[in-house]
């Protein structure tokens, strides 16, 4: 499976286990978002620690997330992102429209209990 969803009372993590976040899954993210809105979960963490590349489909989809959080009155973070994605969120200026954590730890320590 290219993303795990992992419930928690408050909010979700969804964990990329692709290697490359592109036109190929990108759309199966953004599902996997609108799955979770839909069912009241406006608080997600994206976890890409094992993604290593990620392009503009990618980016895309985690605007997507972003943006359902924010209209839902909810939380979005990003954690775990390797360097070339890291770069691309940069280019892109996401990173300063984006909640980013280093660690997982740091994003479950953001959201509400």
């Amino acid at each position: 499976m290219s993303f795990e969803v992992i419930r928690e009372s408050q909010y979700a993590i969804i964990q990329s286990g692709v290697e490359k976040l592109d036109a190929t899954n990108a759309p199966d993210l953004k599902a996997e978002c609108l799955v979770l809105n839909k069912n009241g979960v406006n608080n997600i963490i994206l976890d890409l620690s094992k993604t290593r590349y990620c392009d503009s489909s990618g980016l895309s989809a985690i605007l997507t997330a972003n943006r359902l959080c924010k209209d839902t009155n909810g939380k979005f973070y990003l954690c775990g992102m390797q360097e070339n994605v890291a770069r691309m969120v940069g280019i892109a200026q996401l990173d300063k429209v984006l909640n980013i954590t280093e660690a997982l730890d740091n994003a479950i320590a953001e959201m509400p209990v």
